[in-house]
Protein backbone atom coordinates (compact mmCIF):
# COMPACT_ATOMS: atom_id res chain seq x y z
CA UNK A 1 0.00 0.00 0.00
CA UNK A 2 1.16 3.28 -0.90
CA UNK A 3 0.45 6.58 -0.55
CA UNK A 4 1.74 9.72 -3.24
CA UNK A 5 4.35 7.16 -4.05
CA UNK A 6 5.93 6.41 -0.40
CA UNK A 7 5.60 3.95 2.08
CA UNK A 8 5.75 4.58 5.86
CA UNK A 9 6.11 1.47 7.78
CA UNK A 10 8.27 -1.60 6.20
CA UNK A 11 8.01 -4.42 8.99
CA UNK A 12 10.82 -6.83 8.16
CA UNK A 13 10.75 -10.25 9.24
CA UNK A 14 13.00 -12.80 8.97
CA UNK A 15 12.23 -16.56 8.94
CA UNK A 16 14.02 -19.50 9.05
CA UNK A 17 11.52 -22.79 9.38
CA UNK A 18 8.66 -21.17 10.50
CA UNK A 19 5.95 -23.16 8.53
CA UNK A 20 3.85 -22.89 11.46
CA UNK A 21 3.94 -19.70 12.70
CA UNK A 22 4.20 -17.88 8.84
CA UNK A 23 0.51 -17.59 8.17
CA UNK A 24 -0.61 -16.77 11.58
CA UNK A 25 2.30 -14.02 11.87
CA UNK A 26 1.09 -12.44 9.01
CA UNK A 27 -3.09 -12.08 9.94
CA UNK A 28 -1.82 -10.50 12.82
CA UNK A 29 0.61 -8.17 11.22
CA UNK A 30 -2.20 -6.87 8.50
CA UNK A 31 -5.04 -6.58 11.09
CA UNK A 32 -2.30 -3.94 13.10
CA UNK A 33 -1.08 -2.41 10.27
CA UNK A 34 -4.26 -1.64 8.36
CA UNK A 35 -5.45 0.20 11.70
CA UNK A 36 -2.43 2.78 11.66
CA UNK A 37 -3.99 3.39 8.45
CA UNK A 38 -1.25 4.58 6.28
CA UNK A 39 1.11 3.23 3.63
CA UNK A 40 3.07 0.03 4.39
CA UNK A 41 4.80 -3.08 3.23
CA UNK A 42 5.39 -6.59 4.79
CA UNK A 43 8.87 -7.70 3.66
CA UNK A 44 9.50 -11.39 4.84
CA UNK A 45 12.79 -13.10 4.15
CA UNK A 46 13.05 -16.40 4.28
CA UNK A 47 16.54 -17.25 5.08
CA UNK A 48 17.12 -20.54 3.40
CA UNK A 49 14.46 -22.55 5.04
CA UNK A 50 14.16 -26.42 4.29
CA UNK A 51 10.78 -26.89 5.18
CA UNK A 52 7.19 -25.29 3.71
CA UNK A 53 7.97 -22.06 4.70
CA UNK A 54 9.00 -20.53 1.42
CA UNK A 55 5.52 -21.97 -0.46
CA UNK A 56 3.74 -20.40 3.05
CA UNK A 57 5.65 -17.23 1.82
CA UNK A 58 4.96 -17.51 -2.08
CA UNK A 59 1.10 -17.67 -1.29
CA UNK A 60 1.15 -14.71 0.99
CA UNK A 61 2.67 -13.02 -1.79
CA UNK A 62 0.17 -13.40 -4.37
CA UNK A 63 -2.44 -12.70 -2.58
CA UNK A 64 -1.66 -9.48 -0.87
CA UNK A 65 0.22 -6.67 -2.71
CA UNK A 66 1.84 -4.73 -0.06
CA UNK A 67 3.87 -8.46 0.51
CA UNK A 68 7.12 -8.36 -0.51
CA UNK A 69 9.02 -11.84 -0.34
CA UNK A 70 13.25 -12.47 -0.46
CA UNK A 71 14.41 -16.02 -0.48
CA UNK A 72 17.94 -16.23 0.63
CA UNK A 73 20.27 -18.92 -1.23
CA UNK A 74 20.91 -21.15 1.78
CA UNK A 75 20.66 -20.44 5.49
CA UNK A 76 23.02 -17.12 6.33
CA UNK A 77 22.13 -16.13 9.70
CA UNK A 78 20.13 -13.73 11.59
CA UNK A 79 22.06 -10.45 10.49
CA UNK A 80 22.28 -11.32 7.11
CA UNK A 81 18.60 -12.14 7.29
CA UNK A 82 17.88 -8.78 8.38
CA UNK A 83 19.93 -6.91 6.63
CA UNK A 84 18.66 -7.90 3.00
CA UNK A 85 15.23 -6.57 4.47
CA UNK A 86 17.06 -3.55 5.33
CA UNK A 87 18.63 -2.94 2.19
CA UNK A 88 15.14 -3.98 0.56
CA UNK A 89 12.73 -1.67 2.63
CA UNK A 90 11.24 1.60 1.53
CA UNK A 91 9.56 2.76 4.57
CA UNK A 92 10.96 5.84 6.68
CA UNK A 93 10.11 3.71 9.19
CA UNK A 94 11.37 0.33 9.46
CA UNK A 95 10.07 -2.22 12.29
CA UNK A 96 11.89 -6.02 12.57
CA UNK A 97 10.58 -8.44 14.64
CA UNK A 98 11.17 -12.17 14.81
CA UNK A 99 8.84 -14.87 12.97
CA UNK A 100 8.50 -17.27 15.82
CA UNK A 101 5.18 -15.39 17.32
CA UNK A 102 7.47 -14.37 19.99
CA UNK A 103 6.77 -10.99 19.59
CA UNK A 104 3.55 -9.68 19.71
CA UNK A 105 2.48 -7.39 16.20
CA UNK A 106 -0.07 -5.35 18.41
CA UNK A 107 2.70 -3.75 20.21
CA UNK A 108 4.11 -2.13 16.72
CA UNK A 109 1.79 0.82 17.47
CA UNK A 110 4.26 1.38 21.38
CA UNK A 111 7.12 1.81 19.16
CA UNK A 112 5.93 3.83 16.52
CA UNK A 113 4.97 6.13 18.87
CA UNK A 114 7.85 6.71 21.03
CA UNK A 115 9.69 7.58 17.32
CA UNK A 116 7.35 10.01 17.23
CA UNK A 117 8.75 11.54 20.31
CA UNK A 118 11.48 12.30 18.37
CA UNK A 119 13.93 9.09 19.20
CA UNK A 120 15.98 7.15 16.19
CA UNK A 121 15.62 3.62 18.08
CA UNK A 122 13.26 1.95 19.70
CA UNK A 123 14.31 -1.29 21.26
CA UNK A 124 12.16 -4.16 22.69
CA UNK A 125 12.94 -5.13 26.15
CA UNK A 126 11.74 -8.30 27.25
CA UNK A 127 11.59 -7.66 31.16
CA UNK A 128 9.73 -10.90 31.71
CA UNK A 129 11.10 -13.80 29.89
CA UNK A 130 9.44 -17.28 29.74
CA UNK A 131 12.55 -18.90 28.54
CA UNK A 132 14.45 -21.46 30.41
CA UNK A 133 16.70 -20.00 33.11
CA UNK A 134 19.88 -21.84 32.98
CA UNK A 135 20.37 -22.15 29.07
CA UNK A 136 18.50 -18.67 27.73
CA UNK A 137 17.98 -16.53 30.70
CA UNK A 138 21.06 -16.35 33.10
CA UNK A 139 23.16 -16.45 29.81
CA UNK A 140 21.36 -13.18 28.39
CA UNK A 141 21.54 -11.27 31.68
CA UNK A 142 25.05 -11.60 32.09
CA UNK A 143 25.38 -10.64 27.88
CA UNK A 144 23.23 -8.14 28.53
CA UNK A 145 25.63 -6.48 31.48
CA UNK A 146 28.12 -6.45 29.70
CA UNK A 147 27.01 -5.13 26.19
CA UNK A 148 25.79 -2.12 28.19
CA UNK A 149 28.99 -1.61 30.16
CA UNK A 150 31.43 -1.91 27.72
CA UNK A 151 29.12 -0.13 24.67
CA UNK A 152 27.85 2.74 26.76
CA UNK A 153 24.05 2.28 26.33
CA UNK A 154 22.12 1.51 28.89
CA UNK A 155 19.54 -1.19 27.51
CA UNK A 156 18.42 -4.14 29.15
CA UNK A 157 17.79 -6.41 26.59
CA UNK A 158 20.36 -6.12 23.37
CA UNK A 159 19.41 -9.39 21.97
CA UNK A 160 15.87 -9.30 20.96
CA UNK A 161 15.37 -8.32 16.89
CA UNK A 162 12.20 -6.72 18.01
CA UNK A 163 13.43 -2.96 17.08
CA UNK A 164 12.08 0.17 15.21
CA UNK A 165 14.23 2.68 13.29
CA UNK A 166 14.24 5.20 11.26
CA UNK A 167 15.20 4.47 7.72
CA UNK A 168 18.28 6.76 7.87
CA UNK A 169 19.87 5.65 11.23
CA UNK A 170 19.58 1.72 9.57
CA UNK A 171 20.86 2.06 6.07
CA UNK A 172 24.19 3.70 7.51
CA UNK A 173 24.85 0.76 9.54
CA UNK A 174 27.79 -2.07 8.32
CA UNK A 175 26.00 -5.44 9.42
CA UNK A 176 27.77 -8.50 9.27
CA UNK A 177 28.82 -11.98 11.26
CA UNK A 178 25.85 -11.40 14.01
CA UNK A 179 25.94 -7.77 14.64
CA UNK A 180 22.34 -7.28 15.08
CA UNK A 181 22.34 -7.57 18.57
CA UNK A 182 24.81 -4.85 18.54
CA UNK A 183 22.76 -2.00 16.23
CA UNK A 184 21.70 -0.06 19.41
CA UNK A 185 25.85 0.57 20.10
CA UNK A 186 26.47 0.78 16.51
CA UNK A 187 23.60 3.53 15.86
CA UNK A 188 24.91 5.06 19.38
CA UNK A 189 28.34 6.29 17.87
CA UNK A 190 26.68 8.05 15.24
CA UNK A 191 24.87 10.02 17.49
CA UNK A 192 21.09 8.10 17.33
CA UNK A 193 18.40 8.90 20.23
CA UNK A 194 17.92 5.37 21.81
CA UNK A 195 14.96 4.42 24.18
CA UNK A 196 13.94 1.25 25.21
CA UNK A 197 10.40 0.29 25.38
CA UNK A 198 9.17 -3.43 27.90
CA UNK A 199 7.41 -5.88 25.28
CA UNK A 200 5.54 -9.02 26.68
CA UNK A 201 7.66 -12.09 25.39
CA UNK A 202 4.97 -15.19 24.83
CA UNK A 203 6.23 -18.47 24.63
CA UNK A 204 6.80 -20.37 21.61
CA UNK A 205 4.22 -22.30 19.87
CA UNK A 206 5.32 -23.88 16.76
CA UNK A 207 8.86 -25.35 16.18
CA UNK A 208 12.72 -25.16 17.90
CA UNK A 209 14.36 -22.13 19.58
CA UNK A 210 17.71 -22.00 17.06
CA UNK A 211 19.28 -20.35 20.10
CA UNK A 212 21.45 -21.88 23.38
CA UNK A 213 24.30 -21.50 25.48
CA UNK A 214 26.41 -22.55 22.58
CA UNK A 215 26.03 -18.87 21.34
CA UNK A 216 27.55 -17.33 24.35
CA UNK A 217 30.99 -17.18 23.22
CA UNK A 218 30.39 -16.31 19.75
CA UNK A 219 28.44 -13.23 21.37
CA UNK A 220 31.58 -12.50 23.60
CA UNK A 221 33.69 -12.73 20.40
CA UNK A 222 31.38 -10.52 18.99
CA UNK A 223 31.27 -7.70 21.81
CA UNK A 224 34.98 -7.46 21.78
CA UNK A 225 34.86 -7.02 18.09
CA UNK A 226 32.22 -4.40 18.69
CA UNK A 227 34.41 -2.49 21.43
CA UNK A 228 37.03 -2.11 19.20
CA UNK A 229 35.90 -1.11 16.39
CA UNK A 230 33.58 1.87 18.01
CA UNK A 231 36.45 2.68 19.78
CA UNK A 232 39.76 2.16 17.88
CA UNK A 233 39.23 1.86 14.41
CA UNK A 234 40.37 4.91 13.66
CA UNK A 235 43.18 4.80 16.31
CA UNK A 236 44.03 1.03 16.94
CA UNK A 237 48.00 2.69 17.67
CA UNK A 238 46.32 4.09 21.28
CA UNK A 239 44.75 0.84 22.05
CA UNK A 240 47.53 -1.80 21.21
CA UNK A 241 50.56 0.83 22.25
CA UNK A 242 49.22 1.60 25.59
CA UNK A 243 49.61 -2.52 26.03
CA UNK A 244 53.27 -2.15 24.43
CA UNK A 245 54.20 1.16 26.30
CA UNK A 246 53.05 -1.07 29.94
CA UNK A 247 55.11 -4.48 28.58
CA UNK A 248 58.13 -2.74 27.55
CA UNK A 249 58.25 0.19 30.32
CA UNK A 250 57.44 -3.03 33.07
CA UNK A 251 61.34 -5.14 31.30
CA UNK A 252 62.62 -1.96 31.28
CA UNK A 253 62.69 -0.96 34.75
CA UNK A 254 63.05 -5.09 35.71
CA UNK A 255 66.10 -4.88 33.55
CA UNK A 256 67.34 -1.39 35.53
CA UNK A 257 66.46 -2.81 38.64
CA UNK A 258 68.86 -5.80 37.79
CA UNK A 259 71.16 -3.77 37.01
CA UNK A 260 71.37 -2.14 40.13
CA UNK A 261 71.96 -4.68 41.68
CA UNK A 262 74.44 -6.44 39.98
CA UNK A 263 76.70 -3.30 39.99
CA UNK A 264 75.86 -0.88 42.80
CA UNK A 265 74.62 -3.77 45.46
CA UNK A 266 77.18 -6.12 44.25
CA UNK A 267 74.27 -8.95 44.85
CA UNK A 268 75.18 -12.31 43.72
CA UNK A 269 73.83 -13.56 40.28
CA UNK A 270 71.60 -16.12 41.40
CA UNK A 271 69.28 -18.74 39.38
CA UNK A 272 66.01 -16.48 40.09
CA UNK A 273 67.51 -13.08 39.27
CA UNK A 274 68.88 -15.12 35.76
CA UNK A 275 64.95 -15.86 34.74
CA UNK A 276 64.09 -12.16 36.18
CA UNK A 277 66.57 -10.96 33.59
CA UNK A 278 65.31 -13.04 30.57
CA UNK A 279 61.91 -12.35 31.49
CA UNK A 280 62.78 -8.63 31.38
CA UNK A 281 64.11 -9.31 27.79
CA UNK A 282 61.05 -10.76 26.99
CA UNK A 283 58.81 -8.12 27.93
CA UNK A 284 60.66 -5.17 26.08
CA UNK A 285 60.56 -7.79 22.98
CA UNK A 286 56.81 -8.25 23.31
CA UNK A 287 56.04 -4.79 23.87
CA UNK A 288 58.14 -3.52 20.59
CA UNK A 289 56.49 -6.24 18.90
CA UNK A 290 52.91 -4.69 20.05
CA UNK A 291 54.18 -1.37 19.04
CA UNK A 292 55.06 -2.45 16.14
CA UNK A 293 51.83 -3.96 15.80
CA UNK A 294 50.00 -0.99 16.72
CA UNK A 295 51.84 1.09 13.75
CA UNK A 296 50.52 -1.34 11.09
CA UNK A 297 47.46 -1.45 12.12
CA UNK A 298 47.21 2.26 12.22
CA UNK A 299 48.69 2.59 8.35
CA UNK A 300 46.09 -0.27 7.34
CA UNK A 301 43.09 2.18 9.12
CA UNK A 302 44.21 4.91 7.25
CA UNK A 303 44.41 2.96 4.20
CA UNK A 304 41.14 1.42 4.65
CA UNK A 305 39.10 4.69 5.21
CA UNK A 306 40.99 6.02 2.55
CA UNK A 307 40.63 3.82 -0.43
CA UNK A 308 37.05 2.92 0.75
CA UNK A 309 36.09 7.18 1.18
CA UNK A 310 34.85 5.85 4.70
CA UNK A 311 33.65 9.20 6.47
CA UNK A 312 34.66 9.12 10.16
CA UNK A 313 31.97 10.69 10.99
CA UNK A 314 28.82 10.58 11.24
CA UNK A 315 26.50 13.94 9.70
CA UNK A 316 22.56 13.94 10.96
CA UNK A 317 21.50 17.15 8.93
CA UNK A 318 23.75 19.26 5.94
CA UNK A 319 21.58 21.67 4.83
CA UNK A 320 22.69 23.53 1.24
CA UNK A 321 20.92 26.08 -1.41
CA UNK A 322 19.78 23.95 -4.55
CA UNK A 323 20.60 27.24 -6.15
CA UNK A 324 24.15 26.36 -8.34
CA UNK A 325 26.76 28.39 -6.98
CA UNK A 326 28.21 31.72 -9.39
CA UNK A 327 29.68 34.65 -9.50
CA UNK A 328 27.14 37.76 -10.69
CA UNK A 329 29.19 40.84 -12.46
CA UNK A 330 27.12 44.11 -12.38
CA UNK A 331 28.59 45.36 -14.83
CA UNK A 332 31.53 44.52 -17.27
CA UNK A 333 35.38 45.24 -15.01
CA UNK A 334 37.47 48.50 -15.81
CA UNK A 335 41.29 48.62 -15.38
CA UNK A 336 42.07 48.73 -12.01
CA UNK A 337 38.13 47.54 -10.51
CA UNK A 338 38.03 44.55 -8.13
CA UNK A 339 35.62 41.49 -9.16
CA UNK A 340 32.25 41.78 -6.86
CA UNK A 341 30.12 38.63 -6.22
CA UNK A 342 26.77 38.16 -5.54
CA UNK A 343 26.86 38.65 -1.58
CA UNK A 344 27.40 42.30 -1.99
CA UNK A 345 30.16 44.55 -1.09
CA UNK A 346 28.38 46.18 1.33
CA UNK A 347 27.00 43.37 3.37
CA UNK A 348 30.30 41.98 3.33
CA UNK A 349 31.68 44.98 5.07
CA UNK A 350 28.94 45.00 7.71
CA UNK A 351 29.54 41.15 8.43
CA UNK A 352 33.17 41.89 8.88
CA UNK A 353 32.64 44.89 11.04
CA UNK A 354 30.35 42.98 13.13
CA UNK A 355 32.98 39.77 13.61
CA UNK A 356 35.34 42.53 15.10
CA UNK A 357 33.04 43.72 17.70
CA UNK A 358 31.56 46.86 15.88
CA UNK A 359 28.31 47.40 16.73
CA UNK A 360 26.18 48.00 13.09
CA UNK A 361 23.15 49.48 12.76
CA UNK A 362 21.48 48.52 9.14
Amino acid sequence: MKVDGKIRYSIVVPLFNEEGSAATLYVALTQVMHSLADSYELLFVDDGSTDRTQTILNEIYEADSCVRVITLGRNFGQTAALKAGFDAAQGETIIAMDGDLQHDPAEIPSFIAKLDEGFDLVSGWRSERKDTWLTRRLPSRIANWAMAKLSGVPLHDFGTTFKAYRRDVIHNLPLYGELHRFIPALAAWSGARITEIPITNPPRQHGTSKYGLSRTLRVFLDLLNVKFWLGYSTKPLHFFGFFGICAAGIGVLTGMLLLVQKLVIHAELIASNISLAFGSIALVLAGVQILCLGLVSEMMSRTYYESQRKPIYAAKITRKSDLPLRVRLAAPRRAGESVRDGFGESRRTQYARQSSGEHVIS
